[in-house]
């Protein structure tokens, strides 16, 4: 029993904020929770929410996962670029070469982005969200293959990629080296199981498959905090009705 990817989440200073910059850039609705948590619902055949949760921790270092935003022209990718820094982001360097095509900007609280070049056969069909950009090695690659019953679209050099069976954005790991980390990750994925069972049939799946548990799984729980083998934390959640 695979898991479905519900939404990608990044901490937040002032999620609303925060949601307000996404939400114009990628054209996405909003919607708040009472916890304070607020969501940018997506649009097209992206699949996953993008949820930005109130968090008190800096932002410490170069974040480890990033979105590759896709671009259909020359003028389509300045016109993104444009429309970003209009809601607030900037120009950032990640040590990225002047001959490279793709822009590398960051939001208002500091959160790296790429907008892609037109013409990258990789993303093609993949939509505005082109893929969720991760540092990460070939095995944590295998392991969210096989957690969320994607295939693997790209498996060279150590660098992988996954993609849904349905379309949409890719999930990729670029392979060793890996970046150092500084802090707990601000991005990280909120799962739930695709079939019934529970938490707990999906959480000894996902142990089976190399995941660690943080604490311990009740029956009474809504969630579940968990690690896959890069030590990269995610959640997984009880289905919403």
């Amino acid at each position: 029993m695979s898991c479905q990817l519900f939404a990608v989440c990044l901490d937040a200073a002032e999620p609303s904020r925060l949601a307000r910059f996404w939400s114009g850039l990628l054209g996405w609705e909003t919607a708040d929770d009472p916890d304070g948590t607020v969501e940018l619902l997506p649009s097209g055949d992206t699949g996953f929410r993008i949820r930005f949760l109130p968090s008190r921790e800096p932002k410490a270092g170069q974040n480890r996962s990033h979105f590759d935003l896709t671009s259909t022209s020359p003028d389509d990718q300045r016109q993104t670029v444009a429309r970003a820094l209009a809601l607030g982001g900037h120009h950032t360097d990640v040590g990225q070469r002047p001959e490279e095509g793709h822009v590398v900007l960051a939001d208002p609280e500091g959160n790296e982005f790429c907008v892609i070049e037109p013409g990258n056969a990789f993303l093609a069909g993949c939509g505005l969200v082109g893929a969720l950009a991760c540092d990460g090695s070939q095995a944590v690659g295998y392991f969210w293959s096989k957690a969320l019953g994607w295939p693997l679209v790209w498996d060279q050099d150590e660098e992988t990629a996954i993609r849904s069976p349905h379309g949409g954005s890719k999930i990729t790991w670029g392979g060793p080296p890996l970046m150092p980390r500084a802090g707990r990750d601000r991005l990280r994925l909120d799962l739930v199981p695709s079939a019934p069972g529970g938490l707990r049939a999906a959480a000894d799946r996902l142990l089976s498959l190399g995941a660690t548990l943080i604490g311990t799984v009740r029956d009474e729980d809504d969630r579940v905090t968990m690690t896959d083998p890069d030590g990269n934390e995610f959640r997984l959640l009880t289905p919403r009705r």
